[in-house]
Order: C-alpha cells, then structure tokens, then sequence
C-alpha cells in the first residue's frame, strides 16, 4: 500500500500557546519499500507515525493510503484502519501475564475471530518469526530480541497492509538488531508489507531500508 502525506502540520495547544510539532510535510512511500524516517530525539518521528494510523490527527494536511484520504476516518472505517496497520515498539509492549501464544492472538480475540482460526494464524507467525518452539512461554523467559519477535508476530495478526516500526530495534544489541532488521526485510519479501521504520541510527538504516528521509526539528530539510 502506497502512504501519501500532503501538508501535514502538527500542533498542540492552540493561539499563541501553540506548538508545532510537524512543520508542512509532504511525503510519498511506495507500495511494499522499506522506508526509513532518520532524526534525532524530538525530531517529530513518533509524532509523524501516530498520525499516520491516526493515533494523533493531523492539525491539518492530508493522509493518504492506496490513494484514500483516511485523515477523517472514524467508527468502523477508523478500526478498519488501524486493524490494518501494525505497530511495533522499542519496549515490546507485550503481556507479562499471557503466553507468547496469547500475546500474539490478542488482537484477533479483539476481532472476534473463532479460537481454532486465532491459534492457527497465530502458530503460523510464530513459525514465520522463528518462534514456533517457544509458544507457551513468557515473555519474561525470553530475550530482548525473541520478545521484539513476538511483538512481530502479534503486528501481523490481522494481516496489516502497512507496519510501522518506532526505534523497535533500540532496546537491542547490535547483533541482535540486524536479526531483526533481517527479518522485517524477509517478512516484506514474503508478503508485501509496506514498512515504515523511525530510528535515530543512521546502521539502521543502511541495514533495512530501501529509501530513507531525514526530519529535524518536524520538517524536513532542503
């Protein structure tokens, strides 16, 4: 799926109390690249991924995917949305409490999908990620990496179009890293996922990505 930004501003607060996060951005990532966003801490990374699945709205400026405007989406067409793009986190974010099996289920449990369905998609991402053997454990018995795996497999659950990845590999050592930045380039290979990583590591993105733009201080210069 294509992503198109088009003069997106972002601002908090409002008058002359506001401010801008994201200054007239304007961006387009093809169908199936690996695209990296490089810049330094409070560059307006984060910011720019969350509206981009519509976890923050864009003060104004258009999101585009597959040439659709979804910057409006709300109710069912906003969870469809969402339901189609995946996230993962420098923190992992799993469920202490839940299996790794568990962990990865969660979001179609959210979607109602029968048990047998849920636990057979989510065995074949667990074997996709190279985890099959691992499936009753917990996250506290696994590594920074086979957690960063995990967290994998669940932002495949519902099938997304898109994956964005915030500094998911910045918790990671650096062999450790460049096996997870092998494998989000392999799972793009197997099933066409457009993919959004947001780093601070200039490795990162000689590693993973395809093109690659830089943004400082929420433009992004010459």
């Amino acid at each position: 799926m294509t992503i198109q930004i088009d003069h997106l501003h972002k601002s908090y607060g409002s008058g002359a109390e506001a401010h801008e996060v994201l200054h007239d951005i304007n961006l387009t990532i093809d169908s199936g690249e690996v695209f990296g966003i490089l810049g330094s801490s409070g560059a307006g990374k984060s910011t720019l991924v969350r509206c981009i699945n519509l976890l923050e709205r864009p003060t104004s400026g258009k999101v585009r995917v597959d040439g659709k405007d979804i910057t409006d989406a709300k109710g069912k067409e906003l969870a469809d949305v969402r339901a189609g793009i995946g996230m993962i986190f420098q923190n992992f974010s799993l469920f202490q409490q839940r299996t790794v099996l568990r962990n990865v289920t969660f979001p179609l449990e959210l979607n109602h999908t029968p048990k047998n369905k849920r636990e057979e998609r989510a065995r074949y991402l667990l074997d996709l990620v190279g985890l099959a053997d691992l499936a009753d454990r917990y996250p506290s018995q696994l590594s920074g990496g086979q957690q960063q795996r995990v967290a994998i497999a669940r932002a495949l659950a519902n099938n997304p179009f898109i994956m964005l990845c915030d500094e998911a590999t910045s918790a990671l050592d650096s062999t450790t890293t460049a096996q997870i930045l092998d494998l989000i380039r392999d799972i793009r290979d197997r099933i066409g996922v457009t993919v959004v990583i947001i780093t601070h590591e200039m490795e990162v993105i000689r590693r993973a990505c395809d093109s690659v733009t830089l943004l400082s201080a929420g433009i992004f210069p010459g």
